[in-house]
């Protein structure tokens, strides 16, 4: 199925267009992961791992969630 058709399949939603898709080998640009390691204070992953328990989320979910709010709304 060429580019063209794929595109309109799926914009009509008149075939389900995972079956042409190579979903295995697909990535999302400017979503790989680099590992960093960071060193806080332990007073900081304290107030961290109460926040975290507070949302039901990880520690590692709150940093990114607050680095990416921050990140977001330095951008604009």
């Amino acid at each position: 199925m060429k580019a063209r058709e794929l595109d309109t399949a799926f914009d009509e939603n008149t075939v389900d267009v995972i079956g042409h898709l190579d979903v295995n080998s697909a990535r999302r640009p400017q979503r790989e992961v680099q590992r960093v390691n960071v060193d806080f204070p332990v007073w900081m992953v304290s107030s961290l791992d109460a926040e975290a328990a507070r949302l039901g989320i990880t520690r590692q979910a709150v940093i990114k969630t607050w680095i990416a709010e921050h990140l977001d709304r330095h951008a604009s």
